[in-house]
């Protein structure tokens, strides 16, 4: 399974964007999809969960982001949206999309890509 990210860019603090994902490759492993997520990680950081969506749509947040990110899931088009209200310096980071197949063992990664805060 192949992920591509789309939607970064440079935001000021309280500003919004909104981060797709596109899951491409084996249609039979694509709809074996499990769970789809966010991560992030920013400079000199670990790679941290931003948001979950299970396919069945439900959700799990970083207690960072609750109240301001949304997560959402178009299971009919492979894709995984994640809308991001009030923005922060602090979320400044790359954004990595990915995917579980739990049956399959199978645990996708997208290139990534960055989302720029400014106070």
């Amino acid at each position: 399974v192949q992920l591509q990210a789309f939607g970064g860019g440079l935001v000021q603090s309280g500003g919004s964007l909104r981060l797709a994902c596109a899951a491409s490759g084996s249609s039979f492993l694509i709809n074996s999809i499990n769970d789809m997520g966010w991560y992030r990680q920013a400079p000199g950081k670990q790679r941290e969960l931003v948001a979950t969506i299970t396919s069945g749509g439900s959700t799990n947040y970083a207690d960072s982001v609750k109240g301001r990110f949304t997560i959402s899931r178009d299971n009919a088009k492979k894709m995984v949206f994640l809308q991001m209200n009030s923005l922060k310096p602090e979320d400044t980071a790359v954004y990595y999309c990915n995917a579980k197949i739990t049956s399959w063992h199978v645990d996708s990664w997208g290139q990534g890509t960055q989302v720029t805060v400014s106070s």
